[in-house]
């Protein structure tokens, strides 16, 4: 079995391909020392962004949303999408983010950090995050998150922080944060569709 680590690909990776580079890091430490900082305060020195949408209220979207969390909906954007499919939600966790742009394909390498389960008379809260290995574009983590709160309204909440570790990215920094910002409107869309 050849391992691969590339990150570029002028035809859609297949999945033999994906599997190769999911393999290829499987035994790689995140390419960031701030390992959990989703669940407070970003480091200094990355990029954050927080979006948030409002997904209805009561239990009914609440438990569609932690479904389709569940299933990586929010990634099935059309242009981005998680590979292989049906990946559990579980700490430790390798998948490969597969995005088109520019008329290129590139494959992301990222670890599920930590599980979100929680419920209180305040809120009930269920969600994930995974951080960056060293076969992606960034470096750093993103928390995706479904709550539940006491009005009875229902959030999809993403936080994030990152800034670029390859050169391209680097080189192209304004066009790269385009495409988080797109991710995040798509990934916000994507899960108020889901919820209802």
């Amino acid at each position: 079995m050849t391992q691969t680590n590339s990150l570029l690909y002028f035809r859609k990776p297949s999945e033999e391909i994906v599997r190769q580079f999911i393999a290829g890091q499987r035994n790689m430490p995140f390419s960031y020392s701030e390992v959990g900082a989703t669940q407070s305060v970003a480091p200094p020195g990355y990029t954050v962004d927080h979006n948030r949408i409002k997904l209805g209220e009561g239990e009914t979207p609440y438990r569609r949303a932690v479904s389709a969390l569940q299933r990586w909906e929010h990634f099935d954007l059309g242009w981005v999408e998680i590979v292989p499919d049906g990946v559990p939600v579980e700490v430790g966790q390798i998948v490969a983010m597969r995005a088109r742009t520019l008329g290129l394909w590139w494959l992301n390498a990222c670890r599920i950090v930590y599980l979100l389960g929680e419920s209180d008379e305040f809120i009930s809260r269920f969600g994930f995050a995974y951080g960056t290995l060293p076969a992606h574009v960034e470096r750093g983590e993103e928390r995706f998150t479904i709550e539940w709160h006491k009005d009875n309204s229902v959030w999809y909440d993403i936080y994030a922080f990152s800034r670029p570790q390859h050169r391209l990215v680097k080189l192209g920094h304004p066009y790269a944060r385009s495409l988080q910002k797109r991710f995040a409107k798509d990934s916000l869309a994507a899960m108020r569709a889901a919820s209802q």
